[in-house]
């Protein structure tokens, strides 16, 4: 059955699918579109399984919020052609309308829903078929709430929700919370929320560099007092590179090697553990106030306010939020 132009239209509208592909899927099938499209299907099940292993590190995030409700997907591929594609693109948002639509409990169960004879993750499979490209149905948070903002960055790599508590909620400051969330990245609301476990990392860190500190600070006073400059003599190969430049004697270089072999262990053990306390416990401080929301100061503010002022001035509560970004940082 010979394959007319209208039909390849009529399938690659269907399908997305490039020109030859439909074209030799329609001979393949002598015409039958339920046929041709299965083809494709399982051409896009191929490529995903061939390209499985293939790392997809592009692609888009989107996020949307209505009537109490929000959500951010993000699908990702393996190349920033692909993921600018408008037929891309417009499949994430078919993706995220349904999550708005059916609002499913996590990943699983939105990878489940049927969009006509399709799963969500069958239409993405599918693309990967179009495309040539891996692709994964990656994230999906969502916040049910009073009220909700959503805040899409350019170049859909990077989506925020906010929740507040009440729907009368003014919602510039929202949206304005909604952005300082996509662009500060803050890991909790407050403190009381920044789990048990991250506090006892962070503080640990705290102490070792604090500890390392000690000891370095103790290194470069003994550099000092032998008349040699810390900056000179703070690794083997300055030492070396400053003694053939003349700025180090060999002698020097020597009593420096001597410095920095023995001084470490004394310092050590003369630490005093009360103060490394103290400094790590503000280094603590320090790390809660600039990774929590409410403690940070606020982007949108000319006069450096903090955003939990900015909250007590326009009396809003915030309850939640999500953030999802395939930006490195």
């Amino acid at each position: 059955m010979a394959v007319t132009l209208a039909d390849i239209k009529k399938l690659r509208d269907i399908t997305g699918a490039g020109m030859m592909d439909v074209k030799k899927a329609l001979e393949e099938a002598n015409g039958d579109f339920d046929v041709a499209k299965d083809l494709l299907r399982k051409r896009g099940q191929a490529i995903a399984a061939k390209r499985s292993d293939r790392e997809a590190s592009e692609g888009c995030v989107l996020a949307k919020a209505e009537n109490g409700f929000g959500a951010i997907v993000a699908v990702k591929c393996e190349t920033d052609f692909v993921a600018k594609n408008a037929d891309f693109v417009a499949l994430v948002k078919t993706i995220l309308d349904v999550a708005m639509t059916e609002k499913p409990a996590d990943l699983e169960a939105l990878k489940a829903i049927k969009v006509g004879d399709l799963t969500i993750a069958d239409l993405v499979t599918e693309r990967s078929g179009v495309t040539g490209e891996k692709m994964e149905l990656s994230d999906y948070v969502f916040i049910s709430a009073p009220k909700v903002d959503a805040y899409n960055h350019l170049g859909n790599k990077l989506s925020s929700l906010v929740a507040a508590d009440s729907a009368d909620a003014n919602q510039e400051t929202l949206h304005g919370i909604s952005m300082q969330v996509a662009s500060m990245s803050p890991i909790a609301l407050d403190a009381d929320h920044v789990a048990q476990e991250v506090k006892d990392k962070e503080l640990a860190v705290a102490i070792e560099k604090t500890k390392q500190d000690e000891v370095n600070k103790a290194v470069e006073n003994a550099l000092r007092k032998a008349g040699i400059n810390p900056a000179h003599a703070d690794s083997e190969d300055h030492i070396a590179s400053n003694t053939a430049k003349g700025w180090l004697t060999e002698e020097q270089a020597q009593l420096a090697r001597d410095i920095r072999a023995n001084v470490p262990a004394e310092a050590q053990a003369q630490i005093n553990e009360k103060k490394v306390e103290m400094i790590a416990q503000g280094r603590l401080g320090k790390f809660l106030k600039e990774s929590t929301l409410v403690e940070q100061q606020y982007i949108m503010s000319e006069s450096k306010e903090l955003v939990k002022d900015v909250l007590k001035k326009n009396n809003v509560t915030i309850v939640d939020f999500k953030r999802v970004t395939l930006n490195q940082e």
